[in-house]
């Protein structure tokens, strides 16, 4: 059976010998001449230890530069065989996401006044608010009733801004209407679209933001490198240009 030539190099810690593979599979030992067992670390017959290292591929060659936008230009990047170009992360700034949101809470305060209105017609709530005059005293009914509208309010706040931003963001979308609208998507650390359990955890998140002086934690987003609020760290999330 003819020698198979490979390219595999036993290094015993002094220097580098090259180690012929005969009959298919097996190593023969440098030194003592012995076989070899398939990935052993050192010779059973003589001891003598060395590790292996296969000649890796060649370098790949270079091929025609592709052009790649960088700023308002062009930028030549060099290709390489067999690799594709890595595009540009571009992240999103403080002010375009303040325009984001300020989009969003249009859209919020249509979809409450939409909802809330008949969930006050059907529970009688709509009957008693019009019996309510400036200048008469409230009741303890009266009290109570009025009580009840403002959790009513609140529970439909809370569930749509909860479901709004959870549902769009963990969507095909990756973004709610304000966001979509701008070109901005809502992804992981690795670029991916998040799951709902994240989306809630960066929605809810937005309460440790809010707790925070002076709107520092909004305002994170205009500072750190990868342009982060408090509550995207905490979920582990990014706002990118859909483009990127």
């Amino acid at each position: 059976m003819p020698l198979v030539e490979s390219r595999i190099w036993c290094d015993s810690g002094e220097s580098s010998r090259r180690v012929r593979k005969k009959r298919g599979t097996h190593l023969y030992c440098s030194k003592c001449g012995g076989a070899l067992a398939e990935g052993a670390a050192c010779c059973t017959n003589c001891g003598h230890s060395f590790a292996f290292a296969a000649a890796g591929p060649p370098a790949p060659i270079m091929s025609a530069s592709v052009a790649a936008p960088s700023g308002g230009g062009t930028a030549s990047i060099p290709a390489y065989a067999g690799y594709a170009a890595v595009p540009r992360v571009e992240y999103a700034g403080f002010w375009l996401r303040v325009l984001a949101l300020l989009i969003d809470n249009v859209v919020l305060g249509l979809g409450f006044v939409l909802i809330l209105i008949p969930l006050v017609l059907l529970t009688g709530l709509g009957g008693f608010l019009g019996e309510i005059h400036p200048n008469e005293d409230l009741n303890d009914v009266g009290i109570f009733m009025l009580i009840a509208l403002i959790f009513l309010a609140a529970t439909v706040s809370l569930l749509l801004t909860w479901l709004y931003h959870a549902l769009l963001e963990s969507s095909e979308w990756q973004a709610t209407v304000g966001k979509r609208a701008l070109g901005l998507v809502v992804t992981d650390m690795a670029g991916q679209r998040v799951s709902f359990g994240r989306s809630t955890g960066r929605h809810f998140g937005k309460i440790i933001t809010n707790l925070v002086p002076a709107f520092i934690g909004y305002l994170l987003a205009g500072f750190t490198e990868k342009k982060q609020a408090l509550h995207d760290m905490i979920a582990g999330c990014l706002v990118l240009r859909r483009n990127s």
